[in-house]
């Protein structure tokens, strides 16, 4: 089975895949660690500060096709990280599909205005973030706008985070 796992920047991506890899062993891909590989060896000529859609159309071939290698040798993998696009469906056949679970989390506006200290606190729960100084509360409201409009868009399943911050999934 291959788990996406796609939101907004500060959402719990990295630390929802590294409680599945807990819970059910199951090896996850950080996209984040993938950019900063092909960037620090120079294999692209992006930056860290490049565009999200640049980064995705750039990105997103190279994940896709570990995804379909992964489920061709019967492999379970989580991938993480918000550079995947919102069509991704259409670039599988549906002998694919059928191993692949898709979700995205999306903050409420509610919740980003209630717990935007928590938001700040947990940032780096899993992976040093260094400068964390770009993440305010602005920002955090206008991604997630960004990313629930790309959900109604698509139809995307997701997982609204709205109250308590608990995300517990049964695969």
């Amino acid at each position: 089975m291959i788990i996406l796992i796609t939101g907004a920047s500060h959402t719990g991506k990295t630390a929802l895949a590294q409680k599945l890899l807990e819970k059910y062993k199951y090896p996850y891909l950080s996209i984040d660690h993938l950019k900063m590989g092909l960037i620090r060896s120079g294999n692209t000529t992006l930056t860290p500060l490049s565009d999200n859609e640049e980064l995705t159309r750039y990105l997103w071939p190279i994940v896709r096709e570990m995804v379909k290698t992964a489920i061709e040798n019967r492999q379970n993998l989580i991938v993480e990280g918000c550079y995947i696009p919102f069509d991704w469906a259409e670039d599988f056949e549906r002998e694919y599909l059928n191993e692949i679970r898709f979700y995205c989390l999306v903050m409420s506006k509610n919740y980003i205005i209630n717990h935007f200290s928590d938001i700040k606190k947990f940032a780096g729960i899993i992976e040093n973030r260094g400068d964390n100084e770009g993440c305010t509360p602005e920002t955090v409201l206008e991604d997630n706008a960004k990313i629930w409009e790309q959900c109604q868009k698509y139809g995307t399943e997701y997982i609204l985070i709205d109250g308590n911050y608990q995300i517990e999934m049964d695969l």
